[in-house]
């Protein structure tokens, strides 16, 4: 099939020629914090391949000045040029020669400004203890913003090696991706830091960081000195982060087979970051609750986090640093398989927290955006920056991990990991395209692996089996799953191949009257008869649940696995049960009822994750329900989550799992919450107050849900109180907790405070989302969006470009036509360039939500 059309560079306004490419760049930063600018030097050292009688390079929102072009002993100016609308910059020889093929030197001085948009070279701010307003400058290029703070060759295959030196004020700390080899001190009295130089690389992986910062004494992993740099204060906060840290490097350099590829690692904790985290080379940026925490004072939910993003960013130092994708469509290259070992690497570091199961969560937002209609395949053509920027989604990070996964079970651990070390090893250094990935993992495993997996990579959507009893053991068919439109769920004889995976399955049988069989095969066709030897008392398919495509049972097999779920079915197995019945509810094959039958059924349940999808679930369909239905379902919530509580206990244990914790502050919010538990609210007050007091420590998780119950039932003055902790939290973790607390006040005049407040005060890093998370509030959501409405220019221009289709996410949770009418006729007039594929896709689920509402909100009463 012809999976894109012609992406090359001479078919692409927005692609670099390949007449010239460069080999090293040099490069000399000044930044004057106080002005906001900076002024720089770059000197490149490139290669030639064609007469030609111009280069052309990279750079946007720069004043570039004195461009010089040396060939041998002849060196010319350079006549300047841009085109903004592609970010490029044309130089040509001042006196009308002609470069010819060789080496070739390329030098302009540059200045430009520290932007506030989380972009290219930026400001980020802190308040120390004194209450004194320190500014740092930092960077993040990914994708297409190294052109904003230097000229350069900004697209991954124009790989160079770089050598950095920076100009910083004397009491200031510098970072880069290389360690410091000198340092001296100026007449000036400033400082000039010299960097060591680094890999060849592509420009997206450069860095450099100055300000008021300070470091720990670095952790010796295998050679390799690892350290957090963070603002100065907050070393108390860094010991987990470098545990986390030195377990993941040393587990990937085991598991890849492969040395780390540069000299040295520093986890860099930034207080405005527009990501996560960035994979800079030897230079990596957090956002500071994504590294800095308190052991002590953190839920178990935050940690693994912490743990998930320090596995992920150093998982592509060798999976898209030391081995890159050709262009940005392959994305999914280094995304999805840094997102695969992040939960690989949590798992072993702490295997008790079940974290392949955790991932369920994780591929469910996958599911639920790939079941629409403008979904999207995991790879597909990119064009313009505006199209890389779009490709950063649940389909890329966890639809591309979770395909991966389910290759690796189907291929089997070993033999996976062989593959992908011979990828590693054979275009290390080099860029490289999926397919070259298939031919490694066919090599290694002698499965017909390219077959298999480009359609999940190539093609939007994925399956549903339908599972139906057969005398030789069971008859499996595949069609494609979607929440309605024009591809119906039900099975259609007159289906296209285009409609259909190889689907790797598993599946767990127990024979009428004899033992329990399993079976593995690819579905390849529209259906398939497994013999297992007979009839069968139940299966289960998607053994493992690590499959990527949902499960309908016929007939009575449905019955006959739920009415013994807690028995036969592993946890992991009972969460995908769940989340494929409640799925089928949206889509309008199940009815609410169905739903809260087996929920209902397996009230007894202790697993952490099954729970928190039986509580997503009604959740949701507590949110779309008349009020009768409402008081209803809070009955069944509160009576569901206390039962539980009464057999776990309201109290933590010493020594009791961690995920029990966790369990625990899961119940509590959902019964104090939603469920409106009387005897809950108190308890909750007295931990909340306990918590903030100077009294015995409260379980991090329990502390946490009571935070969220406290402003549930709380008024004003509590309302104050939580922003004055906002406010003076200890750790970013806590700071984030309270601000998310204040969207959970019921009063309409303290919801419209925290619009205000976001709108103004939070920072930018955290304000869209919470926007996002307002428009999804039980009663005010439809406040939240007149309010982004109104103010849609504001504050589209404030905040961080990339986040905006995250902050429309929140439309998901407008469920009335009228509401979703008037969305859907302000984004016709008002477009987001760099996510117009996402918006698309809220828009639709919006309206999934409405039919869904219309279908079932009757019935609930």
């Amino acid at each position: 099939m012809t999976l894109l059309t012609d992406s090359s560079p001479d078919a692409n306004p927005y692609r670099l020629p390949r007449d010239v490419h460069p080999v090293r760049y040099d490069i000399l930063i000044e930044p004057d914090l106080e002005a906001a600018r900076f002024v720089g030097e770059v000197s490149i050292d490139a290669k030639v391949h064609a007469s030609i009688d111009s280069v052309t390079l990279n750079a946007a929102e720069l004043e570039c000045t004195d461009a010089t072009l040396r060939q041998g002993d002849r060196t010319v100016g350079a006549d300047i040029s841009f085109d903004p609308d592609t970010e490029r910059m044309l130089l040509r020889p001042a006196d009308g020669s002609r470069l010819e093929p060789g080496d070739l030197q390329i030098a302009c001085i540059f200045a430009g400004v520290l932007n506030d948009q989380l972009r290219g070279f930026y400001r980020s701010t802190f308040v120390d203890e004194a209450g004194e307003t320190h500014t740092i400058a930092t960077t993040q290029f990914e994708s297409t913003n190294a052109r904003r703070a230097f000229p350069c060759f900004d697209e991954p295959d124009l790989k160079a090696v770089f050598g950095v030196t920076m100009i910083v004020p004397a009491g200031l700390m510098a970072v880069s991706c290389g360690e410091v080899v000198s340092s001296e001190t100026l007449p000036d009295g400033r400082r000039r830091d010299t960097f060591a130089d680094t890999m060849q690389m592509s420009t997206y992986l450069m860095a450099f960081i100055v300000g008021d910062l300070e470091a720990t004494d670095p952790v010796d992993v295998g050679g390799v000195p690892l350290r957090i740099v963070h603002v100065r204060g907050k070393s108390a906060l860094t010991s987990f982060g470098l545990e986390a840290g030195a377990f993941a490097l040393a587990w990937l350099v085991d598991y890849y087979g492969i040395d780390y590829p540069g000299t040295k690692v520093d986890l860099i904790a930034v207080p405005d970051f527009a990501f996560g985290a960035m994979e800079n080379m030897g230079a990596i940026t957090f956002r500071e609750t994504l590294l800095l925490a308190d052991p002590q004072k953190a839920t178990t939910a935050e940690l693994l986090r912490i743990v998930d993003v320090v596995a992920h960013e150093l998982a592509h130092m060798w999976f898209g640093n030391l081995v890159t994708m050709d262009w940005w469509n392959g994305i999914w290259l280094k995304e999805a398989f840094a997102t695969f070992m992040q939960v690989a690497t949590t798992d072993a570091f702490r295997p008790e927290w079940k974290r392949w199961d955790e991932f369920c969560i994780e591929r469910g937002a996958a599911f639920d955006v790939d079941a629409l209609s403008s979904t999207r395949p995991v790879e597909y053509e990119v064009i313009s920056p505006a199209d890389a920027e779009g490709m950063y989604d649940v389909l890329t990070y966890e639809k591309g991990a979770a395909v991966v996964r389910m290759l690796e079970q189907y291929l089997g651990p070993d033999r996976f990991a062989v593959g992908v070390q011979h990828y590693l090893e054979r275009h290390s250094y080099a860029n490289t395209t999926t397919t070259d990935l298939w031919d490694a993992l066919e090599t290694s495993s002698g499965e017909p692996v390219r077959s298999v997996m480009d359609g999940w990579i190539f093609k939007g959507g994925y399956p549903i089996l339908s599972v139906e009893r057969h005398p030789d053991g069971l008859k499996v068919s595949q069609q494609r799953f979607t929440y309605g439109g024009d591809a119906p769920n039900a099975a259609s004889a007159g289906q296209s191949d285009s409609e259909l995976w190889s689907v790797p399955v598993m599946v767990r049988a127990q024979l009428a009257g004899t033992g329990t069989v399993e079976r593995r095969f690819l579905l390849s066709g529209a259906s398939t008869v497994v013999d297992l030897g007979g009839s069968v008392s139940w299966a289960v398919v998607n053994s493992g649940g690590h499959g990527y495509y949902r499960v309908r049972y016929g007939g009575d097999l449905l019955g006959a696995v739920a009415r013994q779920a807690l028995e036969v079915l592993d946890p992991i197995e009972r969460y995908g049960l769940v989340d494929d019945t409640y799925a089928a509810v949206v889509a309008g094959d199940a009815s609410a009822a169905e739903f809260i039958e087996l929920v209902t059924d397996l009230g007894l349940e202790t697993d952490l994750h099954v729970w928190q999808r039986m509580i997503g679930g009604l959740k949701g369909l507590h949110a779309i329900a008349e009020p009768t239905g409402r008081a209803a379902l809070e009955v069944l919530i509160r009576d569901l989550a206390t039962t539980a509580l009464g057999v776990l206990g309201f109290e933590p244990q010493p020594g009791e799992p961690d995920l029990d914790r966790e369990l625990r502050g899961v119940l509590f919010e959902a019964a104090g919450g939603r469920g409106r538990d009387e005897l809950v609210r108190t308890r909750a007050r007295e931990i909340f107050e306990t918590s903030i007091g100077n009294g015995n420590a409260v379980e991090p998780n329990l502390a946490a849900a009571a935070v969220q119950v406290a402003a549930a039932a709380g008024d004003q003055t509590d309302y104050e109180r939580m922003i004055d902790l906002y406010r003076s939290a200890d750790t970013p973790q806590s700071e984030l907790r309270y601000l998310q607390a204040l969207l959970g006040f019921e009063p309409r005049d303290l919801f419209e405070r925290t619009l205000e407040l976001i709108a103004t005060e939070v920072r930018t890093q955290n304000a869209p989302y919470m926007l996002g998370a307002a428009m999804t509030h039980l009663d005010w959501g439809p406040v939240a969006w007149k309010f982004v409405r109104d103010q849609w220019d504001e504050l589209t221009s404030r905040f961080p470009q990339n986040s905006i289709p995250r902050m429309v996410g929140g439309i998901r949770g407008l469920n009335t036509r009228e509401l979703a009418d008037e969305v859907e006729a302000f984004f016709a007039e008002h477009e987001v360039p760099q996510g117009a594929l996402t918006v698309a896709q809220h828009l639709e689920k919006m309206w999934v939500n409405v039919r869904l509402r219309e279908r079932e909100s009757a019935r609930l009463g």
